[in-house]
């Protein structure tokens, strides 16, 4: 996570537009179903590896809909934001690190009616991606965190959880890039993680006081 006050001027009316257009968390998964049922992905580019991964992905958030837990510590926390606050989040159907955080940040949105969850494509929407590019690619899932008040960014988070990335960059140092076998064994960590690394990293984009 990281703040990003020194873009605020030129990329808000950015983001005005993008939340105007934006779909509330059950609307992007009312998407991902019709996708699923047409053996679509989002996107100008089709094709079947893409729509598997959308129907893998749709597997994934309906299983972690139902199953992400989060502690009566953190929910104490997310009970304390009295600041309107919208996450914009920038993903494709087909992306595999969005399935297992989304349904973190829903998650934590339904214990605060403070806090917000709006969705964009990213591929419809490049000229704010370019704002929030990680180490400048267009890696998602990418969270942006706004103070509705004052349409302040307060924040940013990923693509990936932060325990998670620190594994994936040292291995794309020795190794220059993901295998599939190493991407077989993130899913492996989320797994384990049960979303507890990304509830960590999420929290702390709280305006809390």
């Amino acid at each position: 996570m990281n703040t990003t006050n020194t873009i605020n001027h030129s990329v808000t009316p950015l983001i005005n537009n993008a939340i105007s257009t934006a779909m509330p968390y059950t609307a992007y998964r009312e998407l991902m179903q019709n996708l699923v049922a047409n053996n679509k992905s989002t996107g100008e580019v089709q094709n079947d590896d893409l729509a598997n991964y959308t129907m893998l992905n749709d597997k994934r958030m309906k299983r972690l809909d139902k199953t992400t837990k989060l502690d009566a510590t953190t929910i104490e926390k997310i009970k304390q934001v009295t600041t309107k606050t919208t996450w914009l989040v920038i993903t494709e159907s087909w992306c595999g690190d969005a399935a297992q955080s989304m349904p973190v940040m829903q998650k934590i949105a339904e214990q605060n009616p403070n806090i917000d969850v709006k969705v964009i494509l990213r591929d419809e929407n490049l000229e704010l991606m370019n704002h929030f590019l990680y180490n400048n690619t267009l890696s998602i899932p990418r969270v942006i965190a706004i103070a509705n008040d004052t349409q302040e960014v307060i924040g940013n988070w990923g693509p990936r959880p932060s325990k998670l990335t620190t594994i994936v960059e040292a291995y794309k140092a020795e190794h220059g890039s993901l295998d599939a076998d190493f991407k077989q064994e993130l899913q492996v960590w989320y797994n384990k993680d049960k979303g507890q690394n990304t509830i960590e990293d999420l929290v702390q984009l709280l305006p809390l006081k």
